[in-house]
C-alpha cells in the first residue's frame, strides 16, 4: 500500500471509526436531527481547517475538512437544499 493510499484510506474509511458493520458517522446521522447533523458536518470541516497549521500532517486534515464539506453538499443536494 502506498503512502497516498495509506493517507486515502485514513480520510475515507479510518477502522477507529468503525464499530462492527457501522460508522460512526452513519450512528450520528440517525441519532441527530437533520439540521443537528448539518451541523455536526459544518463544524468537523471547519475544525480541521483550523488545526490544520499546528498538525504534522496538514494535507490529510485539507482532505479531511473536504470529505465533511463533500458529504454535506451530497446531504444538502439530495433535501433539494442547494
Amino acid at each position: 500500500m502506498t503512502s497516498y493510499e495509506i493517507r486515502a484510506d485514513m480520510v475515507n474509511n479510518p477502522e477507529h471509526y468503525t464499530n462492527g458493520n457501522i460508522e460512526c458517522i452513519d450512528a450520528l446521522q440517525s441519532m441527530l436531527t437533520e439540521e443537528e447533523f448539518i451541523g455536526f458536518l459544518r463544524g468537523n470541516s471547519f475544525k480541521y481547517h483550523w488545526r490544520l497549521r499546528n498538525k504534522d500532517n496538514p494535507i490529510q486534515d485539507l482532505e479531511k475538512a473536504k470529505w465533511y464539506d463533500e458529504r454535506l453538499e451530497k446531504l444538502l443536494k439530495e433535501k433539494g437544499k442547494l
